[in-house]
């Protein structure tokens, strides 16, 4: 990879993680903090969050029939993803370990915190609390598949990706046979100090 390349990534990097902050500096005013893993809100605002709650009659009444039809289709889904969240744990259990790749840590993707929002009626709740999982589930999987494509092809396409994952620009040049055996070793070594 050459210089410029890594100063872009270098700039990408740099740039989300500046927008990481801004978003939070965005979100100061909202007066949350997390303690042991619990998130607290001064005892005014969720006064306040408590008093904006919608009750589920009322809720169900302003929904669009659509909503309400497609819902079961949309939980039905939760099968499939626990199916995939079973398969991903015993992947990485058996294949990880073998080939010395560090194991993605579920946790740091599948995060589920919305539902203690005291506005948010019991459907409200149930909503962010499928899609905290699914939207977790595959940014983990997405990681999962990534570490492996890492260890098994890091060669990158000859085509456009949209959205391509983080690990896949520092692979091999599509076509670069030269440099192949030599550089697949170490994405494999790094694969090993990788822990995340």
């Amino acid at each position: 990879m050459n210089a410029n390349i890594r100063e872009l990534i270098a700039q990408i990097t740099a740039l989300e993680e500046e927008l990481e902050t801004s978003l939070r500096k965005q979100q100061a005013h909202i007066l949350y903090q997390i303690k042991d893993g619990k998130i607290r809100f001064a005892e005014e605002i969720e006064e306040a969050q408590r008093k904006m709650k919608q009750n589920v009659l009322r809720w169900l009444l302003d929904s669009r029939p659509r909503n309400l039809l497609s819902a079961p289709v949309i939980y039905a889904m939760v099968v499939p993803l626990a199916v995939l969240d079973l398969g991903l744990w015993i992947y990485q259990s058996i294949c990880f370990p073998l080939y010395r790749i560090g194991k993605v840590n579920r946790g740091a993707y599948i995060i589920i915190d919305r539902h203690h929002l005291k506005h948010l009626n019991l459907f409200e709740k149930l909503n962010c609390v499928y899609c905290g999982y699914a939207n977790g589930l595959i940014a983990y999987a997405r990681e999962v598949a990534s570490r492996t494509e890492q260890y098994w092809c890091p060669i990158k396409h000859a085509g456009k990706i949209l959205d391509r994952h983080s690990r896949s620009y520092n692979f091999i040049d599509y076509g670069d046979a030269e440099n192949y055996r030599a550089r697949v070793r170490e994405y494999r070594e790094q694969l090993n100090r990788d822990t995340l």
